[in-house]
């Protein structure tokens, strides 16, 4: 049926809250509309692919969920990032209660020298026992009841009662293998803008800051849905 001059009125006005709600984003300094927790917004940028498919061939990455899972999060974060501490809390239950995500856990230490000193630790640990060794240093340090500024020697500390060899692990983490990873892990975090920890990297979109674990499970649901942060309604 051809359409008529009323039509296309009725069509063009039904298209404004959408054009309204992108332009808001954009003002917003986001990419999608995406809202937090809290009911603040929260700032996100698309990320140009080459650059974000980097994020997944680099050393030290530390995995959780399933290889063959149809959406991969990647967290970069700070060991001594308060609002770290409060995502690893309720990432665990993320990957349990989403058996079709796979969670990359990026070092991105640029809050103090201490943050760099407990990421070369845990990519020791992770070189010694792959991701499962890691993740649970991981929860050791910023895990629930967990408080306080977050080094090396207490970073290694950790890794000993975990049952690492405290020298073993020393020694590593001052090698070249660990430190040249922890520089490609912060110079991928750089180009990519992520300037706040922890920031999120799904496909080709960043979300800067943690959204809460409520935002950030509806993201993930739309990612599966429609391969974006957020759907169009």
């Amino acid at each position: 049926m051809p359409l008529s001059r009323r039509t296309l009125l009725a069509a063009s006005l039904a298209a404004i809250p959408a054009l309204a709600t992108r332009a808001q984003a954009q003002a917003e300094g986001q990419w999608r509309a995406v809202t937090g927790d809290n009911g603040q917004p929260i700032p996100n940028t698309r990320l140009p692919g080459e650059l974000a498919s980097e994020i997944g061939r680099l050393r030290g990455v530390t995995w959780l969920g399933p290889r063959e899972a149809s959406v991969t999060l990647y967290e970069f974060f700070d060991y001594n990032c308060p609002w770290c501490r409060a995502a690893a809390r309720d990432l665990d239950d993320l990957v349990t209660t989403n058996p079709d995500l796979r969670l990359g856990l990026v070092n991105n230490p640029i809050l103090s020298v201490q943050s760099a000193q407990a990421a070369k630790v845990a990519l020791a640990v992770q070189r010694a026992g792959g991701s499962p060794a890691t993740a649970k240093l991981y929860a050791t340090l910023l895990g629930p009841g967990t408080s306080g500024r977050i080094d090396g020697p207490r970073a290694l500390d950790a890794a000993a009662r975990l049952g690492h060899d405290r020298a073993g692990i020393e020694q590593a983490a001052d090698s070249d293998e660990v430190r040249d990873a922890l520089k490609e892990q912060m110079r991928l975090a750089a180009n990519l803008g992520l300037h706040a920890t922890p920031s999120y990297v799904v496909g080709t979109s960043a979300l800067l800051g943690y959204p809460g674990p409520r935002s950030l499970a509806r993201v993930i649901a739309a990612v599966a849905e429609c391969d974006e942060i957020a759907c169009a309604s």
